[in-house]
């Protein structure tokens, strides 16, 4: 059966649901079995600093949704804000939502959005990740300056990363500042 705009717009439902569960839970993989085909493709760039492609539910349950949002991430969440849909296409905005609150009320959260396509089945065959790694860094900064970074966190993601948007930003860089 071909997906309806009403079953597609179901699963976007369906998925944003989900997220508020795991969270809740801090149990991310049942995700990949719940929403993704055996053979599918998942793509996060991590902004060009380092690339993770699954092709499988497994791989997808083992990098994504294991590995990617489980050791040192305890207390994050990752809520869908909103979605639309287009034929059998999804597309979420969604945030990296640190652990505890900024002194005016305000989140610790960088966004990010998701391109999800749909397959007749209601499984995801396809997903394209994207959010503001640099963003992300500074908010992690923010982090530990309030003491919510995990430790893990920090040695495992926060560091690694940065060392690679640093490197790669130094491609071509002069060896002194310039001024406009």
């Amino acid at each position: 059966m071909a997906m309806t705009s009403e079953r597609v717009a179901a699963r976007a439902a369906a998925l944003q649901a989900a997220f508020v569960e795991a969270a809740e839970r801090n149990e991310w993989e049942w995700i990949a079995d719940a929403f993704y085909a055996e053979r599918c493709d998942y793509v996060c760039e991590y902004g060009g600093t380092l690339r993770v492609h699954a092709r499988t539910r497994d791989e997808i349950r083992a990098t994504h949704y294991g590995r990617d949002m489980k050791v040192g991430w305890e207390g994050w969440s990752f809520p869908i804000e909103r979605y639309a849909t287009h034929g059998n296409r999804i597309i979420t905005h969604w945030w990296n939502r640190g652990p505890g609150r900024r002194a005016d009320g305000s989140y610790y959260q960088t966004p990010g959005v998701s391109f999800i396509t749909v397959g007749d089945d209601g499984l995801f065959t396809e997903q394209l990740d994207l959010f503001d790694l640099a963003h992300q860094m500074h908010l992690c900064d923010e982090l530990e300056d309030a003491g919510l970074l995990s430790p893990t966190l920090k040695a495992n993601w926060v560091v690694p990363m940065k060392r690679r948007l640093i490197a790669m930003l130094q491609r071509h860089l002069p060896a002194s500042p310039t001024t406009r």
